[in-house]
């Protein structure tokens, strides 16, 4: 499937508007050829618009320079788009564009939902060395929606698309077409005008109250959002999604704990839930980790100390421990558990934003006690198992207080970011212990397998005396967060 990031601008046209000579705007030195196009377009989704109202579009386009199937998703204030060729019988969506958007979809079925056709007017702008800046589609368009009670419209519309400029060339010609009599088109889509009254609010959009209960509902709303937004690209194999999307359930996690009495439901089981998830991901985060970690110190040491085949039975053993977590997690995202999940998170989100009982004081008492609960666990923390107690008590205070951040300003980022610097320390203490003991087992097979085992211990030596000294840090950055909890919570 290929995907790019599409860059571009929507304008309406009034009557009589002429396109101005945009030789010379944004690098352009020649407009070519107008290219005719005949686009006819059918549109999926769910019968509750689930893409539309991700802001997702899924078409399947005939006519064009890219006929197929189109799959169109919100990218950093942009848009990324995802092309699948279609062969003339199908018309039901394939399964690798279906499994894209199944956090949306929850398992329901894609049908049409509206048709496209527009008459496209293409002209390619080019720079000095022959390469496209931009194409500039003239659009007259007619809509047809396909649900019940659907209407037809017709219009006249303008679109640029950045090609092979650079941001600020689009800039200059979306000047120019301003100036020229051209607007900002105020629907989102074509889609959004062909289904009219039909289109729905975006995830979201229906948080309301007070300002406490918003920021308690928001923030789950974000971790599920990050859940949807990250599950296309963990199934593609991206380890950085995987990682962001661990760090939405371990919230989701903090957050069912740490404000347990402002919530509804049962919370327990729902923990459970996202704990489920939280493993999958981490079993092939964990490995991705590692990998790297443990490439690392054997590299970091002089030839002659590197004895027998170390780095590529490491390799082979977490490549094989990494390909199987992918297996369990690709099955558990395509789940009716996990499905099931992201329904019961919705269904939080829309219940946390009505309970009268969430005032700023209440949801600011229970951050601060977060808070305490891992101060006190450190101060207990005798053995290294305990002391992990308090890193992971430390990561929810530090989620408990980006919850806050809306009623508490710079003061609870700071928090934030002063409980991540006491996390870290704890962490690496707690990562050095983790990779020393896997050393240890891989020096064991390896010494069964006949191999020299010496590398192991010295790189197990290397990792706990790393874990000792990040150890030295932890006083400071304590003191650091004690400051700067007397700043927020008194």
């Amino acid at each position: 499937m290929a995907g790019k990031l599409e860059v571009e601008r929507k304008y309406e046209l009034p009557d009589g508007f002429a396109l101005p000579d945009l030789t010379g705007v944004g690098g352009v030195t020649s407009v070519g050829e107008p290219d005719d196009q005949q686009l006819d377009a059918v549109y999926y989704d769910t019968e509750g618009l689930h893409l539309a109202r991700g802001r997702v579009t899924l078409r399947r386009r005939t006519g064009g320079n890219d006929a197929g199937w189109h799959l169109k998703r919100p990218a950093g204030g942009e848009r990324s788009e995802l092309q699948l060729p279609a062969n003339n019988r199908q018309r039901t969506p394939p399964s690798a564009v279906a499994d894209q958007v199944r956090a949306l979809t929850r398992g329901a079925e894609l049908a049409p939902v509206a048709r496209i056709r527009t008459h496209r007017v293409e002209r390619a702008l080019r720079g000095a060395d022959g390469n496209t800046v931009a194409l500039l589609a003239d659009d007259r368009v007619s809509t047809e929606s396909l649900r019940n009670g659907g209407s037809a419209r017709r219009w006249h519309e303008l679109e640029i698309e950045l090609v092979d400029g650079d941001p600020e060339a689009l800039e200059r010609l979306d000047a120019a077409l301003r100036k020229a009599g051209a607007r900002p088109a105020k629907s989102p889509s074509k889609l959004a005008q062909a289904l009219g009254p039909d289109y729905p609010q975006p995830i979201g959009a229906r948080l309301r109250g007070p300002k406490a209960r918003r920021a308690l509902a928001a923030y789950l709303a974000a971790q599920r959002d990050a859940l949807i937004e990250q599950d296309p690209h963990v199934r593609e194999g991206d380890a950085e999604a995987v990682h962001k999307m661990r760090v939405a359930t371990r919230r989701l996690r903090s957050t069912l704990r740490s404000f347990a009495p402002l919530l509804d439901g049962d919370l327990d089981r729902l923990h459970g839930e996202v704990k489920w998830v939280t493993g999958l991901l981490g079993e092939v985060r964990d490995c991705d980790v590692m990998s790297e970690r443990l490439a690392g110190l054997v590299h970091a040491e002089p030839v002659e100390l590197v004895l027998g085949p170390v780095a590529a039975r490491i390799t082979s053993l977490l490549a094989a421990r990494a390909a199987e977590g992918r297996r369990a997690l690709t099955a558990g995202l395509d789940s009716r558990r996990y499905t099931d999940l992201l329904n019961e998170i919705d269904s939080l989100v829309l219940r946390t934003a009505r309970p009268e009982r969430i005032s700023r004081r209440r949801l600011m008492r229970r951050a601060r006690k977060a808070l305490q609960r891992a101060d006190a666990r450190l101060a207990g923390a005798e053995t290294d198992e305990r002391m992990h107690e308090a890193r992971k008590s430390y990561k929810r205070a530090r989620y408990a207080a980006e919850l806050v951040a809306p009623l508490g300003g710079s003061a609870a980022t700071r928090l934030a970011e002063r409980v991540t610097d006491l996390q870290d320390a704890l962490g690496n203490h707690q990562d050095a212990l983790v990779t020393g003991e896997l050393l240890r087992q891989y020096g064991i097979a390896a010494y069964g397998a006949g191999e020299n085992a010496f590398t192991y211990g010295l790189l197990h030596a290397r990792a706990d005396e790393h874990g000792r000294r990040s150890l030295q840090d932890v006083p400071k950055a304590r003191r650091k967060v004690r400051k700067a909890a007397r700043a927020l919570y008194g």
